[in-house]
Order: structure tokens, then C-alpha cells, then sequence
């Protein structure tokens, strides 16, 4: 042995119910004590404990049954000879295996590939490296590290382990250390993107939103004129596509697929060939036009169209040739049960709203159909055959085009190409909870604990996802959100990555200030990020915004995933902003995001004043106090613009006392951001054309457009208007003195 094992000892029954639940929410990431943002120590009572545990199905009701769950779970996941899914990696070649204390022989170990390969391997029980004796009462066990075979490749496997005449099999997810890292990018070199929102491209040609189309033409400017090496993209999840309370990016009906709203449906092969889709083209004109001239995106009128016309291209694709069948069965066949669900959800969800106009959920459909794996649900599938397919056509479509956006971006010279986003919840009322709801805890909700910024806490009103049953299932779902969604592009940003180490959860009956921490399988979760990211040659950025343990940013790095920071919030302790060389390496630094003010926006207070509007702000008082932090704050930036000699010598150190973001101060934030030691800088193209309105208001609805803004330049206006030259050389000219120019 290499090192003298663990001895976990557990004697049953429990001497009392606290000590029984203690040991039983521990078994279950159940945090007994967590500390706020002031150091203050917080221990969740047990009924918050019994809500948490009965919300993955652990009876935590008696003694008796909590004490049962317990030896269940140490029978499935610590003393069986294999556990249900094992993730390891190249530094970590082994397979956890326990047997009973004393137990000798040979073990075979037998590996099938992904790819069909069968790998085989074996090893004396006696000579394996022990980890752990687990003792329950007077009975022990072995744990140990079984080595796997040299030459596994990295992937989704399975495991099949045959000992003492026992045998047991499990997932096996084998996995690199680390994220992918270009191999073309050298790896000390800087580069920098604009980021947008793409349904707010405004053109002379798009439906009503900014599509691929938009976004082609878009990274072909970004890349010649700006020197931007990427172009960083709001989440592209499917949405219901209503609006307010439907169209929030960071709240998806799905997050495995693209909104269909992005599709530019005149460059849809099949539109060509219909003379049908053309006849009627120039009659939508009217409606395309207002849809164009909308101040704001009208989510559901782009939505309707769109779905027409795409209605006519699917019967035209059922007419043509066999290579598109061909290559759409391909597709359908590769993503399998995961889009089959989707689709029948989209046509369940358009047949059932169509008959009732009050059913906008599926909480509220007819009993038969609120289960997916219903006799109803599949006899709806059967008989509506061709409107399932409709919609696997239709996230084809979108797939394809996310394609060529990606290929378009990097032929024009950007090293990264497309930076995709992935939100952290999905709607509790959309498809991936009607699709797949046992992995989704089912009576708590994920939130906050209270802080400076919400002293009653945060709710966020979706359900948090169930880890064992993730676990048991070879974290498919969890693989195939990853992988979905850095496809077709070049870097993957993770919405609230403290996701995959921990979350807060919130019991139903309770507020945002009565929950507990849970912690996730977090080494194992970024195991399969880095895998995937290989797979799909992504770099990763992880969104740590916010309070961060240590073990967070230490376990981010060790995997080399990039740090993500903001100017508003990278200060020193004494209040002051960080020095531009002061920020770390390993990071993405941006001046904003889309919930928080716009450089010209946080000159204003704009975000301020959008609050007080909104009714968001309790009183006077506290709008007249955020406004006189606001204006210490923007001291406090001048002051470290001149001393970086940023800003001329002459220009006042007063400048806090006025809400215009002067030319000069504008040129000084790009500067400083630039100059930045961290591998990325991500601008915001409201920062870059001095736009003062963000894109959302949290804790509003229909108080705000959220999500709707577009922007105050249209496409065709980014080559010809000398404001935007202007703009776009003032960054460049930025990027090519601190070196972040693509070489």
C-alpha cells in the first residue's frame, strides 16, 4: 500500500434522528454549515435538511427510514464492487472498486470502447492500492483503486469487473486533465472579441431579429475593422419565444437546442426550390418591414412568421432529393431520443395550445400528456409522425447554419471564431423538465442567500439538478448539454460555474433566507467539460462573478478553465480599482454584462434610474445613496486612468461631477481593458458604440424590455457611418498596442 487508508466507520441504528440525518445529508452533498457574504456562520435546521433530502427521494421521515437511505446509498455507491458511473482521467487511471475486507484472487477488469474496441486487464485484490476500510458494525470492507488499461482512449466506456466469482459493470467516463487549449494560438498570446446579442443585429434584409445571416456579416467587420479575434454570442437556447416573461436567454425552454428565430430562412436551400416559399415572400413584405421597424424585438410576431415559412420548406425538403433525406436522417439518427423529446414536446406544445389558448405550459396540459413516457404521449407521436419530424427538421436547420456562422467567422480571420454561452437553469414550464424531469429535484429551487446586493436573498424559481440520478444515468444529460452547445464555435462561456461545486437550495414553503448549500461532484462534472471540450476544440471560460470559495477558482484552475472578471467589480480592499496589470492571467476581462450598466449607462446612473423607474428601489433614500457610490466610483476610475497617464494631463480629475462619457474617457476604459494582462477581453458592442441602455434589468419583467434592445447601428451602417469607423479604429488601434491583434 502507498498510503495507510481511511477508516470511515458507521454503526447502525443511529443513536438519535439528528445524528442520522447528519450523516445522511453528508452522504448527499448536504452542507451542515455554510458562511454569507459577512462571515456569519448559518446551520439549516433539520426540516430544511428532511425538504432538501425528500426532494431527491431520500425518506427522511424516522429514524428507521433515514437510516435505511443510508445503507442504500453506501450499498450502491461505496461497497459495491463497481460503482453505477466512474469519471477518471489520465492523471487518475483507476476504477474504484470494494470488496469485502480479506478478499483475494485475481480480478479481470474488461473494457468495450466506445468505438466497439475491447480493452482487458487484471490485478491480485492483494496487491491493489487500498483507499478506505469502511466498517459497519462488526462487518468491513475494502476500498481500492483498480488501474485501468494504458492505452484507454479518452470517452464514454463501459466497465465490467470479475472477481471472486462476483461481476459488475458500470459507465466508465474517461477523460483529459485539463480543457482544450488551441493548439493555433500561441499560449501566451492575448486577443480580445466584441460581444452581442444576436437577436438585436439590426439589418436592411434580416425578419424582425438578427439572424446568421446578420451574424456573417457581422464577424466579417468585427475581424477587418475592429481586429476582434472572436465574437461572443448571448445564449442561443431554444425559448418559448413570448414575451416578457419567455424570452430571457438565461431561462430556456431547452438547453440542448438553438432558437429557431435565428434562422435566415432565405438562404435555407430548400427556398430556392420553392416556388410556393417565393410567391409568398413578397406579399410578407408588409409584415417583414414592421417587424424591421419595431423599436423593440417582437419575440412572438418573428416567431409566427418564421414558423410559416418554414412549414413550406418542410414540405418542399419532403419533395426533394435523397442526399438532404440523407443527410437529415443522419443528424436525427446521431442525436437520438434527445431530439426525438424535444420535438414531440414543440408539437405537443402547438397542438394542445392551438386546441386550448389558455394552455401556455405543460403544467397545466391534460393529465396524459404531462408524462413523456405516457401511452398518450406516444400515441400523439404516432399519428402526428410528420409534425414531430417538422421540428427535428427545423433544429437541423439551425444546426446547419450555426455551422457556417462558425466556418464563415474563422475564414475571416478570427482565430476563435464564435463564442457560445451556456445558461445555468432551464424553465421549470419549458421542455427539458417536461423531457427529463426525474433529474431535476422536485420540491426546491435554486436561489441565493441574502448579500449587499439582495438582503432577503435570491430566488430563482428552477429546480436544481439531481446528481444521483445523473450519476446513474453516465451523466448523459449533463455530456450532451456541454457538447450541444460548444458545437460550432470556438470558446464555451458557463454561466454561474460555482454550478458544478455547489449550489443554494431552496425548500418549497420556504424563502430565499431559509436553504442550504449542496454540493455537486464537481472534479467529475469538469472531467467531462474537458473532454468535451476536445471533442468540440473549445477554450472554456467559467463565470465566477459573485462570492467564490477558494476551492472554487483553485479547482478552475487546475483544470484551465479562464477566470471570468469585471471592471466594475475588480477592486482592491481599500475600494480602489485594480491596476490593469493586477488582474490575473488565466481570465476573460470585460467592462460589463448583460445585467449590469453600460459604460455610458454607468456614467449616467442609467441603471440606477432604470431600478427606481421599475419600482425596484425601496425608497428616495436608497436611489440618492446608490447614486453618491455611483459618483465615488467614478472618482475613484479617473483617478487610476490618470495615474496610468490614460487620460490627457489637462483632463479634470472633477469629470465624476458629469454624466457624459466623454470621448477621451471612453478612449481611457478601452485602454485600460485592453491593457489588461488577462488572455481575453471580451467589449460589449453597447460599450463599443456607447449605447446607455442594458440589455436586463434583474428582478423585472414587464418594467423593462428585457431582452428585446436592439442595436443603435445597423449592419450596413457599421461599414459606412464615420461614428463607427471611429469607434472600431479606436479599439483596433487599442488591440494592436497591447498586442491583442490576431497574428
Amino acid at each position: 500500500m502507498s498510503n495507510e487508508p481511511v477508516v470511515t466507520r458507521y454503526e447502525f441504528p443511529s443513536p438519535d434522528l439528528p445524528t442520522a440525518l447528519r450523516r445522511v445529508a453528508a452522504a448527499h452533498g448536504v452542507q451542515d454549515v455554510y458562511w454569507d457574504i459577512w462571515g456569519r456562520e448559518h446551520h439549516p435546521d433539520d426540516d430544511i435538511k428532511r425538504a432538501v433530502l425528500s426532494s431527491i427521494g431520500v425518506d427522511a421521515s424516522s429514524l428507521q427510514t433515514v437510516d435505511q437511505s443510508l445503507l442504500s446509498w453506501l450499498q450502491r455507491e461505496r461497497l459495491a464492487l463497481l460503482p453505477s458511473c466512474v469519471v477518471s482521467s489520465s492523471n487518475e487511471p483507476f476504477l474504484p472498486v470494494a470488496f469485502p475486507e480479506g478478499a483475494t484472487g485475481i480480478a479481470t477488469l474488461t473494457i468495450t470502447t466506445e468505438a466497439g474496441a475491447i480493452l482487458t486487464t487484471t490485478a491480485q485484490l492483494s496487491n491493489l492500492n487500498l483507499t478506505e476500510i469502511i466498517e459497519i458494525n462488526d462487518a468491513r470492507w475494502t476500498r481500492a483503486q483498480f488501474p485501468l488499461p494504458a492505452n484507454l482512449p479518452h470517452g464514454y466506456h463501459q466497465a465490467t469487473l470479475a472477481a471472486n466469482q462476483t461481476t459488475a459493470t458500470c459507465q466508465l467516463i474517461h477523460c483529459p486533465d485539463r480543457v482544450y487549449q488551441p493548439t493555433t494560438i500561441q499560449p501566451d498570446q492575448r486577443m480580445a472579441g466584441i460581444a452581442i446579442s444576436l437577436y438585436g443585429l439590426r439589418s436592411s434584409r434580416n425578419w424582425g431579429c438578427g439572424d446568421f445571416a446578420d451574424l456573417h456579416k457581422f464577424s466579417t467587420w468585427a475581424a477587418r475593422h475592429a481586429g476582434a479575434a472572436f465574437v461572443a454570442l448571448n445564449p442561443l437556447h431554444a425559448l418559448a419565444n413570448r414575451s416578457p416573461y419567455n424570452t430571457s436567454p438565461y431561462l430556456p425552454a431547452s438547453t440542448f437546442y438553438r432558437n429557431f428565430i435565428y434562422l435566415d430562412i432565405e438562404s435555407i436551400p430548400e427556398y430556392a426550390d420553392s416556388p410556393l416559399a417565393q410567391s409568398l415572400r413578397p406579399r410578407a413584405e408588409a409584415r417583414i418591414e414592421a417587424l424591421r421597424t419595431e423599436e423593440f424585438v417582437n419575440y412572438e410576431g418573428v416567431a409566427r412568421l418564421k414558423r410559416f415559412f418554414l412549414q413550406v420548406l418542410y414540405r418542399q425538403f419532403l419533395r426533394g432529393g435523397p442526399a438532404r433525406r440523407t443527410e437529415f436522417d443522419t443528424f436525427r439518427r446521431k442525436e437520438g431520443r434527445l431530439l426525438e423529446r424535444f420535438a414531440v414536446y414543440s408539437a405537443l406544445d402547438e397542438y394542445l395550445h392551438r386546441r386550448d389558448g389558455n394552455l401556455w405550459i405543460w403544467p397545466d396540459w391534460p393529465t396524459e400528456f404531462q408524462n413523456p413516457d405516457s401511452g398518450a404521449v406516444a400515441q400523439f407521436a404516432a399519428k402526428n409522425w410528420s409534425r414531430v419530424e417538422f421540428w427535428q427538421f427545423v433544429y437541423w436547420l439551425v444546426d446547419q447554419q450555426t455551422a457556417e456562422a462558425q466556418k464563415h467567422a474563422t475564414a475571416a480571420g478570427m482565430p476563435i471564431g464564435l463564442y457560445h454561452d451556456l445558461a445555468l437553469a432551464t424553465d421549470r414550464c419549458g421542455s427539458d423538465l417536461w423531457a427529463h424531469r426525474p433529474y431535476f429535484a422536485n420540491g426546491c429551487r435554486v436561489g441565493a442567500p441574502p448579500d449587499d446586493f439582495s438582503p432577503k436573498g435570491q430566488d430563482w424559481s428552477f429546480p436544481p439538478p439531481a446528481a444521483d440520478r445523473h450519476r446513474a444515468d453516465g451523466f448523459r444529460l449533463f455530456a450532451a448539454a456541454i457538447r450541444n452547445n460548444s458545437r460550432h464555435g470556438g470558446a464555451l462561456r458557463i454561466d454561474h460555474v460555482m454550478r458544478f461545486f455547489r449550489l443554494y437550495w431552496i425548500p418549497e414553503g420556504k424563502d430565499a433566507t431559509q436553504g442550504t448549500y449542496v454540493r455537486e461532484p464537481w472534479r467529475d462534472l469538469l472531467r467531462i467539460v474537458a473532454l468535451e471540450s476536445h471533442r468540440n476544440q473549445v477554450m472554456v471560460i467559467g463565470e465566477d462573478l459573485g462570492t467564490v470559495e477558494d476551492y472554487v477558482r483553485q479547482g478552475l484552475a487546475e483544470f484551465g478553465v479562464l477566470s471570468y472578471r469585471l471592471l466594475y467589480f475588480e477592486k482592491k480592499e481599500e475600494g480602489k480599482f485594480k491596476r490593469p496589470d493586477e488582474y490575473p492571467v488565466n481570465a476573460v476581462v470585460s467592462s460589463t454584462t448583460h445585467d449590469l450598466p453600460t459604460l455610458a449607462g454607468y456614467w449616467l446612473g442609467r441603471d440606477i434610474e432604470s431600478r427606481k423607474s421599475a419600482g425596484l428601489l425601496p425608497n428616495e433614500d436608497s436611489f440618492r445613496d446608490q447614486m453618491r457610490a455611483r459618483l465615488e466610483d467614478k472618482h475613484k476610475l479617473i483617478e487610476v486612468l490618470h495615474d496610468l497617464h490614460l487620460l490627457p494631463d489637462g483632463y479634470p480629475r472633477d469629470a465624476a461631477m458629469s454624466t457624459e462619457l466623454t470621448g477621451e474617457l471612453h478612449n481611457a476604459v478601452i485602454g485600460f481593458l485592453a491593457s489588461a494582462t488577462s488572455r481575453l477581453f471580451v467589449l460589449n458592442q453597447e460599450d463599443l458604440t456607447k449605447e446607455t441602455e442594458q440589455q436586463n434589468l434583474p428582478g423585472s419583467t414587464w418594467e423593462y424590455p428585457n431582452w428585446r434592445r436592439k442595436m443603435r447601428y445597423t449592419i450596413e451602417q457599421l461599414e459606412g457611418d464615420s461614428h463607427v469607423a471611429d469607434f472600431a479604429l479606436m479599439l483596433r488601434n487599442w488591440l494592436e498596442r497591447t498586442g491583442r491583434l490576431p497574428r
